[in-house]
């Protein structure tokens, strides 16, 4: 399978496509037989997340939860509280 494909044919073909993308390949989508938009498989660790939380905490767009000083403890001691609760809420 060729690595670029019209508009159109992205359409139709979307989930073929995809799965070449999640194999590793880069895909060319053209418009009036242009180059518009390049897909590529998202490589993401925890790290890469951290370091895009640490940007956008500083941009003010986010603001990390403080860590609780103490744990949290069960409440509910009787079987189906869960079910009653969810009953009153009805």
């Amino acid at each position: 399978m060729r690595d670029s494909f019209s508009l159109y044919e992205a359409k139709a073909r979307l989930s073929a496509i995809v799965r070449m993308v999640r194999d590793g390949r880069t895909v060319t989508i053209t418009v009036h037989g242009e180059p518009a938009v390049e897909l590529r498989r998202v490589e993401s660790t925890p790290s890469d997340m951290e370091q895009k939380l640490a940007r956008l905490e500083e941009r003010g767009l986010v603001v990390r939860q403080k860590k609780a000083k103490r744990s949290l403890k069960a409440t509910a001691h009787k079987q189906g509280a869960l079910r009653r609760f969810l009953a009153e809420r009805e």
